[in-house]
């Protein structure tokens, strides 16, 4: 057996090292790409889509979700994003940014000959570090009754949105719409679930008509033929799910009819039929009729309109099967599947069904309003000017409904323009002094690294950053908390006396996921491609 040599070291195979160069390198393209959208000022990406639609945007995750990434490394910033859009809605952007920079303090470390295992322990304790510094030095609790707050919060998410120059109306929407979903008792509300509350857009006018409706609004107008209602005061509304036209037999079928007065006997019992589905929708006591659409036959036909608006019944048609759920909690009416089993206590009430004009564009929607709502559910009417607009109106509403949910599950706010990154930093760094080994060198990387949030605002603001950051770093030194970067001035603020704050689950959140993703890429040594 060969001596052993003395002082004899592992030499990591060279392909390790350039399969995590290469890895690094497709990662940081990707928060190279979003990088300049983050923020109040950073810019908005024209996206077009394979099917030839395009799309305006600035959210991160939606960004992301539409670009056609190969690399496998890289496809895990992507899902970074999405989660972080999943658990916090707000700080898509900027947990990949966070995560790009992670990912170039690691290239650093790793050419001084520390071990990737080494800096991923590290940097899992200065993430835990960072998340309980936040929490203790520089977040403040809030009660979900102080309105003003969340407002405040949701047009701190809003100011980087194509929609910012409307905060001032969506903000007090996403509250109010949220807040209705806790009920009676907000402070034992542990979480939402935000697909109780339902998005109607319509084309037409400006976001400025965008209203929340406490009850239900369907996307068009009452189905009618002349002399039926279009407004019922004290409605009671029925959901059918069966189908008011003559019945068809399961397999495809035709009646040869030879004679006139079998056409006539046929038509006469056709009528007789429908007729009577319509007599005992009238003796259930229903004054409003919503039918769910059908695919195998017609759910209606204009006989049973006919009947129905001379018994003074407005109907609305074509009710997705999706939305049957929604409609039955808020309403409080059961979905009627056979006409022998309506009856009144399965009805829906409501002070007031009509048809609405909408300004801006003359297109007619069915509001409910009065309803029992005993499901505690919302309903938001999108107006936009084009598809566009509307669309990232959507976007921008959901994810300022986010950040209402992540202070329902963690009742804390911080500072944002980079005060809370920079703070952060600063104690991090003061950490690392007092840390010995290569915990102290990893955590010192991080703290730098966390940094590029702040000097990416002040990039995309226009402002020095250097400069920025280093004033930054000298007012959270002397002890101010809250100081952060007023974009609008081009100097350093204190942010909570300007009410730029944001959650402190949109931040520890951001800080996890990017710690956690960085250290699964930094782990990684081999690509093996299985054809």
């Amino acid at each position: 057996m060969a001596p052993l040599l003395g002082g004899e070291t592992l030499q990591e195979r060279s392909k390790g090292k350039d399969v995590r160069q290469s890895n690094i390198v497709a990662a940081k393209a990707v928060a190279a790409a979003i990088r300049t959208s983050l923020g109040p000022r950073g810019m908005d990406k024209l996206m077009q889509l394979p099917s030839g639609e395009v799309l305006i945007s600035n959210d991160g995750a939606t960004i992301l979700s539409k670009m056609n990434v190969l690399h496998p490394a890289a496809k895990m910033l992507v899902e970074c994003s999405q989660s972080q859009d999943i658990e916090a809605g707000d700080g898509t952007t900027s947990v990949v940014v966070l995560a790009g920079a992670l990912l170039d303090a690691c290239g650093g470390l790793l050419n001084k000959g520390i071990h990737p295992a080494m800096i991923a322990s590290s940097f899992y304790k200065a993430a835990e570090a960072c998340t309980s510094i936040l929490k203790q030095t520089a977040a403040k609790q809030i009660e979900l009754s102080d309105r003003d707050s969340l407002v405040y919060a949701v047009q701190t998410c809003l100011s980087s949105k194509v929609v910012s120059q409307n905060s001032d109306l969506l903000a007090p929407i996403a509250v109010d719409s949220v807040l209705n979903l806790l009920g009676d008792n907000p402070e034992e509300a542990t979480n939402v679930d935000l697909r109780d509350i339902r998005m109607v857009e319509q084309l037409g006018g400006t976001v400025d008509d965008t209203e929340l409706v406490r009850g239900l609004v369907f996307d068009k107008g009452s189905t009618k033929t002349a002399g039926g209602p279009s407004q019922i005061e004290n409605a009671k509304i029925a959901l059918i799910q069966f189908c008011l036209s003559a019945p068809k037999t399961d397999m495809d079928n035709n009646v040869v009819v030879s004679d006139y007065a079998a056409m006539d006997r046929i038509l006469r019992d056709e009528r007789k039929y429908i007729l009577d589905l319509c007599k005992k929708i009238k003796k259930s006591g229903a004054n409003v009729v919503l039918i769910q659409k059908s695919i195998l036959r017609d759910a209606y036909n204009e006989l049973s309109l006919h009947f129905l608006a001379k018994m003074g019944i407005l109907v609305v048609t074509d009710v997705e099967r999706t939305d049957v759920e929604f409609v039955c909690r808020t309403l409080g009416c059961t979905p009627v599947p056979h006409v022998d089993s309506l009856s009144p206590e399965k009805l829906g009430t409501a002070a007031h069904v009509g048809d609405v004009v909408l300004p801006g564009s003359g297109h007619k929607v069915v509001k409910f309003v009065g309803v029992s709502n005993p499901g505690h559910t919302s309903t938001v009417l999108l107006r936009g000017s084009n598809d566009l607009v509307l669309a990232e109106a959507n976007r921008s509403v959901h994810d300022a409904q986010c950040v209402v949910r992540s202070l329902v599950k963690q009742r804390y706010l911080i500072a944002g323009g980079g005060a809370a990154e920079t703070e952060a930093s600063l104690r991090l760094r003061e950490l690392a002094l007092e840390t010995t080994g290569l915990d102290s060198h990893c955590f010192k990387a991080y703290a730098d690294a966390l940094e590029v949030i702040p000097y990416t605002l002040a990039e995309n603001a226009g402002l020095k950053p250097i400069d920025i950051v280093t004033e930054l770093r000298k007012a959270h030194a002397e002890g101010i908390v809250g100081a952060g970067i007023d974009v609008k001035k081009g100097r350093i603020s204190d942010m909570y006396e300007m009410n730029v704050i944001q959650p402190l689950l949109v931040t520890t959140s951001a800080i996890k996921l990017a710690t956690e993703t960085v250290c699964m890429i930094l782990k990684v040594d081999d690509l093996i491609v299985v054809m």
